[in-house]
C-alpha cells in the first residue's frame, strides 16, 4: 500500500472528540450505496419486463418470416421452399401461413387479423398451444347439435370477450377479398361460418384483441389464395441469430422474395424500451450525483480539519501531487465502499424477489403475477464504473485545494 492511500484511510476517521467528520463520511457512503442499489434494482426490473415482452412476442410469432416482396398473390410451391430452408444451419422449424384482414361478427362486427396456419406445423414455430386457456388448437369441421359441420377457429381472449362468444359458438367471417367492382356493381363479399374451437391468451393485448387463427385451407378459400400461401414462418434454435439467418435466406432466394425478423417487426417497441431503460439510468444517476456533492463537502471538511497535518507533510517533503493523491484516494475509497455495498444490497434484493416474489402483480390486469427481475453483468459493470468516475471527479476540487496549502500558514497558528 502506498503511503498516500494509507494516509487517506487514516484521514477518513476523525480523531476529534465529536467524530463529526466520520459521521459525514458514513452519510456519503450511504448516499452512494442507495444510488447504486436503486440503479441495479430498476435496471433489473426493466430487463425483466423486456424479457417477458420479448418471450411473449416470440412465443406467438416466429423468429423470421419469408414471403414475396410485395406479397401479391402469395407464394407458390412453398413445400420446396420449406425443404431448402430447413437445410440451413440453426433452422429448427418451418410452417406456412396466411395473414389477412377480415371482419368477424356475432352480435357486433369487429375488424381482425386472420392467420391461416397448419396446426401440425404451427407448434414448430410458435408456442400457441401453451397460450390456450379454453378449448384447443383444432380446425377440423365439427357438427354442433347435429347441424352442418363448421370448421374451427381460435380467438384471442379479449376478442372473444368483445364478441361475447365462447367455445362451440358460431362466428361469421367476411373477407374483403371478395369485394370487387364488376359492371358498376359490387359483388357480394366472401362469407364463411366458423365454430369457436379454442381461446388463447398471450398476455399481449395486441394479439389477444386482434388475432384469430383458422386452418390454412380455410384461409386459402376465404381470401382466394388457391394453392398459394402468404409466406413461411421460420423458427431458430437461437433468436439472436435471426439477422444472420435472414441474410442467408435472402442471398439464397433473392428478389422477389424477402425476409422479416422478429426484431424488425417490433423495432419501435424495443427501441422505446431501450430508451426508457437508459433514461431511467440517467435520471437515477442524479442520486449518485447528490452523493458526489456530499463527498465534496466531506472532503472539504477533512481538508479544514487536517490543515495542520497537511502542513506537516508538506514540510517533511511531500509534493503537491502527493497531497492531491491523498484526498483523491479518500473520494475513491468512499466510492469503492459505497459501490460494493450498494451492488451487494441490490443483488440480494433482486435475488430475494426472484426467489420469494415479495412484490406481486394482479394477474387479471398484468400478463405476469410478480415483478420480473433479470440481472445482467454488464449493468453492474456500467453502474460501478459510472459511480467510481463520479466519486473520483467529486474529489478533484477538495484535493486541489489541499495541495495548494502553504505549510507555513498551515502550522503557524496550530
Amino acid at each position: 500500500m502506498s503511503y498516500e492511500l494509507f494516509v487517506a484511510a487514516r484521514y477518513l476517521k476523525s480523531k476529534r472528540k465529536t467524530g463529526f467528520i466520520s459521521v459525514i463520511t458514513y452519510f456519503s457512503i450511504g448516499g452512494v450505496l442507495i444510488g447504486v442499489a436503486a440503479l441495479i434494482i430498476v435496471l433489473a426490473v426493466m430487463n425483466g419486463f423486456e424479457t417477458e415482452v420479448r418471450s411473449r412476442i416470440i412465443g406467438f410469432d416466429a423468429h423470421i418470416r419469408f414471403r414475396p416482396f410485395q406479397n401479391a398473390g402469395g407464394m407458390e410451391n412453398y413445400p420446396e421452399f420449406i425443404r431448402q430452408i430447413k437445410q440451413l444451419d440453426h433452422v429448427i422449424g418451418c410452417a406456412p401461413y396466411i395473414i389477412e384482414h377480415a371482419i368477424i361478427q356475432t352480435q357486433r362486427p369487429q375488424t381482425v387479423f386472420i392467420k391461416g396456419a397448419d396446426p401440425t406445423l404451427e407448434n414448430e414455430v410458435t408456442k400457441i398451444n401453451s397460450y390456450m386457456i379454453d378449448g384447443k388448437l383444432d380446425f377440423l369441421p365439427m357438427s354442433i347439435d347435429g347441424k352442418v359441420p363448421r370448421p374451427g377457429i381460435v380467438l384471442g381472449s379479449s376478442l372473444a370477450n368483445r364478441l361475447m362468444t365462447g367455445i362451440d359458438s358460431l362466428v361469421y367471417l367476411i373477407s374483403p377479398a371478395g369485394l370487387s367492382l364488376s359492371g358498376g356493381l359490387f359483388q357480394q363479399p366472401k362469407l364463411k361460418i366458423f365454430r369457436v374451437a379454442g381461446i388463447f391468451e398471450s398476455g399481449l393485448n395486441e394479439y389477444d384483441a386482434n388475432v384469430a387463427l383458422c386452418s390454412i385451407s380455410d384461409a386459402q378459400d376465404l381470401f382466394f389464395y388457391g394453392n398459394r400461401v402468404g409466406g413461411i414462418e421460420i423458427q431458430l434454435d437461437k433468436m439472436e441469430l435471426a439477422n444472420q439467418v435472414s441474410r442467408e435466406i435472402n442471398s439464397l432466394f433473392g428478389y422477389p422474395y424477402t425476409t422479416e425478423t422478429w426484431l424488425e417487426r417490433n423495432r419501435t417497441l424495443f427501441s422505446w424500451m431501450k430508451i426508457e431503460k437508459w433514461a431511467a439510468f440517467i435520471i437515477l444517476s442524479l442520486i449518485i450525483m447528490v452523493a458526489a456533492f456530499n463527498i465534496i463537502s466531506t472532503l472539504i471538511m477533512v481538508v479544514l480539519e487536517k490543515t495542520r497535518e497537511v502542513g506537516i507533510l508538506k514540510a517533511m517533503g511531500a509534493s503537491a501531487k502527493s497531497i492531491m493523491r491523498i484526498f483523491m484516494f479518500e473520494g475513491l475509497v468512499i466510492g469503492v465502499v459505497g459501490t460494493a455495498l450498494g451492488s451487494l444490497i441490490g443483488y440480494l434484493l433482486c435475488l430475494s424477489q426472484l426467489k420469494y416474489r415479495w412484490f406481486s402483480l394482479p394477474s387479471d390486469i398484468y400478463f405476469i403475477n410478480a415483478l420480473p427481475i433479470e440481472m445482467k453483468v454488464p449493468d453492474f459493470v456500467i453502474i460501478s464504473v459510472a459511480t467510481m468516475i463520479l466519486c473520483l471527479l467529486a474529489s478533484v476540487y477538495p484535493a486541489w485545494k489541499a495541495s495548494r496549502l502553504d505549510p507555513v500558514d498551515a502550522i503557524r497558528y496550530e
